[in-house]
Parts: structure tokens; sequence; C-alpha cells
């Protein structure tokens, strides 16, 4: 099965340093063949302003049940990834294309595009 645009699933996510993974929410954002291009989702949410390169899920948005998300989230534009289509774990659920709107505008501000 190709994980399709827009869907969240559950990946082993690399970290920065590539010496680990963790097991996280991702989205899907292109396929190419057999890898998939991915945005990491992350439960930690800071205090302070968050940067123009993350959108913030809320469970107050009206979609974010169909998100599968347990709780409110950033997806980061900052944390990409290229993955092979069979790592992936879980398929959770679907953004809406409003919020994949947004989400497009903060990666292309992270690529500088």
């Amino acid at each position: 099965m190709i994980p399709k645009i827009r869907k969240i699933w559950l990946v082993s996510f690399p970290f920065s340093y590539l010496s680990a993974t963790k097991l996280r929410p991702a989205l899907v954002m292109a396929n190419h063949k057999e890898e998939v291009i991915i945005l990491g989702i992350f439960s930690i949410i800071p205090d302070e302003n968050l940067r123009e390169t993350w959108v913030l899920i809320s469970e107050n948005d009206r979609e974010f049940k169909q998100t599968g998300l347990k709780k409110m989230s950033l997806i980061r534009g900052d944390k990409i990834a290229t993955l092979s289509k069979f790592i992936f774990q879980k398929k959770l659920g679907i953004l809406s294309s409003d919020l994949m709107e947004k989400v497009n505008l903060a990666l292309k501000k992270s690529l500088n595009l």
C-alpha cells in the first residue's frame, strides 16, 4: 500500500542526528515510487510564539477527529524526512484541505521558496 498525500501515519521518524528513531505521527507530502516524503508531527507545544514553519492542529478544529491524532499537535515544516513506503506502520487519519494549505505555506517558508 502506498501512503497517500494528506494522510497521517505512524512511522519511525528519524532524529536529526540519525542515530535513532521514534514512533510518531507524520503527514504524507509526496510519493516517489517506493519513497515517501513526510513531515513530522509533534505533541509538545512550546509556550512561546509558534514559528511560521509550524502548523498547529488544535483539538478545537472542526476536522480534528478525522486526523486520528490524540491531542493538540504541531506539524513542522522544518522536520522533513524521506522514508521507504514499507516502514509505514498504521494509518491514523487525514488532514483537511484547509489545514493542508497552511502546511503547504509553512513548508514553502521552511524551504525558502
